[in-house]
């Protein structure tokens, strides 16, 4: 492990952050001078990536792999972090998942799935960070992952759309109850940015309406015309922990806009059946 460049400002500790939006927030917090905590699954080997890099960068960094949608797996993280890092300062729920469908044929499998991993997780470390934060009785960040689908439903996303809606209720919830322990608590909502998720949604849509349908409409419809990259949610995510972003709370922030018009909706033809592609929606 590499000596410390400083005193850390605390501890962060970022669920799903073996790639994507949750990698690029670990990087960005280790680079704003915070100790950090990773999240993955088990089965993840680019956590040991990702704690590589952030110990070259000067900082400690400890993976606390686990499934964040059950209960003991969070009380359990909470509590290494804490032993092993010394406090816990600024928490990120950021794990997701999304299982496409369409309307008709949402199953309760997938329904369930992504409620667990999308909303329940968020609640668990949402309540077990304010446990930890309000007993350091020093105050505290509390971050969590929505989405333009939390803003505006998206067809073929009933469920993803749900959990997304959800994190912005428990978001204001929480923040409406934690403020006077000086623990702010607040969500992103990315729309079309450069991970995995993307990726599903474009492969779902391609035998619907061809290739990149996903991503093509979310371009066409973006007010800055283009896909985002994960650094660029990182940076709002930076801000929203720092000590200068401590007037700011029960706030779900958006990034980017998108507009939608008639031209927007497409009909395609699959297997005899129309269906209704949603491309972009209006946040």
């Amino acid at each position: 492990m590499s000596s410390r460049q400083s005193e850390p400002k605390g501890v962060a500790l970022i669920t799903g952050a073996a790639q994507g939006i949750g990698r690029a927030i670990a990087l960005r917090l280790a680079d704003d001078g915070y100790d950090i905590a990773v999240n993955d699954l088990q089965d993840m080997p680019e956590l040991d990536e990702v704690i590589k890099t952030i110990e070259e960068k000067g900082r400690r960094a400890l993976a606390t792999p686990g499934d964040v949608s059950e209960e003991l797996v969070v009380i359990e993280m909470i509590q290494r972090t804490v032993s092993t890092l010394g406090s816990l300062d600024v928490m990120v729920a950021n794990a997701g998942i999304v299982i496409p469908e369409p309307f008709l044929e949402t199953s309760v499998a997938a329904f369930d799935k992504q409620m667990a991993v999308n909303a329940r997780s968020v609640m668990l470390c949402y309540k077990y960070a304010a446990e930890q934060m309000i007993a350091q009785g020093r105050g505290g960040r509390i971050i969590g992952a929505s989405s333009m689908a939390g803003k505006q439903g998206v067809d073929m996303l009933l469920a993803y759309s749900a959990t997304k809606f959800a994190v912005r209720g428990m978001t204001q919830s929480a923040a409406s109850s934690l403020g006077k322990h000086n623990i702010t608590v607040n969500a992103y909502a990315p729309g079309g940015v450069e991970t995995r998720i993307l990726n599903v949604f474009d492969d779902f849509l391609e035998p619907l309406a061809g290739p990149r349908a996903g991503r093509d409409g979310l371009i066409k419809s973006s007010v800055v015309g283009r896909i985002g990259e994960p650094e660029e949610i990182a940076h709002l995510v930076s801000y929203l922990a720092s000590k200068e972003a401590g007037f700011i709370t029960g706030q779900t922030v958006r990034a980017p806009l998108y507009v939608s018009t008639l031209s927007d909706l497409h009909i395609h033809r699959f297997r005899s059946t129309e269906v209704l592609i949603l491309t972009s929606v209006l946040i």
